[in-house]
């Protein structure tokens, strides 16, 4: 056997010294029989106090009961993988080790390699606590919308019972009765999508996201008819282009949110010295179906508004009707089925959104 193949008691004491993973050797009595210096470093006592006390004396009191579980079973001759459980250093620092560990029944002793996974386990707490408050948001958001839905259900009915009781017969004025019946339309339409929500909400129904063949002309067509004298008024020019796609497969009340979102926040915060202009087209890149919708707004400062763009609750104007929902409402449309949202904008230059669709 040659040299460079001999494992030497002296080899095999430098690579227990050196290993950055804490080794050790334990009895099925309990206590540590031989320990390498990753571990007294990490859990910051000296050799002679971990081989004076009891291993479980080290561990957090709440993994006391499931590690001693898992120790009979090692000496039950059963290896053990992977398994994690807490440690107090001597500061009074918890950090957290995963175990694999390998019984030699003859001589009562166990052989263990831990890992150092704090760090790991300090990501998973962040991780599971932004999870707990993106429910707790989702579930406000819900209740919010039920809320605002049910209460506007009754003005609007009453509204609509107007209509009925008006005599258009005894109105001579054109101009009137074409206001009227764009007016009598938007209420039908909110009606509609005020009991559509409330159902859904019922149902528990509000995830279910129907995908199905849409006309983005059509979709369009809906959304400007029901804003029709938000536009009228502004005197917007929206300019459309879905000649390189007109159908897309989505969910169609995303699609519609999606357009009203970005179409009233166009107006919304157009330049007080131009009326609005809206480009809405559509455009293949590189076989991905995007739709782009741009404006000559207000825009705002890139650098400023950073990663911040699609949050709940930012507002980058001081709009009276502003409430920081709209952007964060189509970019869960968007990314809630699989698709991207980006943006484009400088202040006074107006703004760009790119909406990439998965196939």
């Amino acid at each position: 056997m040659t040299e460079a193949n001999t494992l030497t008691p002296y080899k095999l004491d430098r690579f227990f010294e050196l290993s950055p993973d804490l080794l050790c050797i334990a009895g099925y009595d309990g206590f540590f029989k031989r320990i390498n210096p990753a571990v007294s470093k990490l859990l910051g006592y000296t050799d002679e106090e971990l081989f004076s006390k009891p291993i479980n004396e080290f561990i957090h009191v709440d993994d006391r009961t499931i590690t001693s579980k898992v120790r009979n079973e090692l000496t039950k001759n059963i290896p053990l993988y992977n398994f994690e459980n807490r440690y107090v250093t001597k500061s009074g620092e918890i950090v957290w080790l995963s175990w694999t560990s390998f019984p030699n029944d003859s001589e009562k002793i166990i052989f263990a390699v831990a890992k150092n996974i704090t760090h790991k386990k300090k990501h998973e707490v962040g991780r599971n606590l932004l999870l707990a408050n993106l429910t707790a948001t989702n579930k406000n958001l819900k209740q919010l919308t039920y809320k605002t839905a049910h209460n506007l259900l009754s003005p609007v009915s009453n509204l609509l019972a107007v209509f009925s009781l008006l005599d258009l017969s005894k109105i001579t004025d054109e101009e009137t009765l074409k206001n009227i019946d764009l007016l009598k339309l938007a209420s039908e339409n909110l009606n509609h999508t005020l009991n559509k929500y409330v159902d859904d909400l019922n149902e528990g129904n509000i995830l279910n996201e129907k995908i199905e063949e849409l006309s983005l002309e059509n979709t369009l067509d809906n959304v400007l008819l029901s804003i029709n004298s938000l536009i009228l008024t502004s005197k917007a020019e929206i300019k459309v282009d879905f000649s390189e796609f007109n159908t897309i497969k989505f969910n169609k009340d995303y699609l519609e949110s999606i357009f009203l979102n970005l179409i009233t926040n166009s107006i919304k915060y157009a330049r007080p010295d131009r009326y609005p202009v809206i480009s809405i087209k559509s455009k293949k890149i590189n076989s991905i179906n995007q739709l782009i919708i741009s404006d000559n707004g207000l825009g705002f400062d890139m650098n400023h508004v950073k990663d911040k763009i699609f949050g709940l609750h930012q507002k980058f104007h001081n709009h009276v009707d502003s409430k920081g929902i709209g952007l964060y409402l189509v970019y869960n449309h968007m990314t809630n089925l699989g698709g991207q949202i980006s943006a484009e904008a400088k202040v006074n230059e107006g703004a760009k959104f790119t909406l990439s669709f998965r196939d």
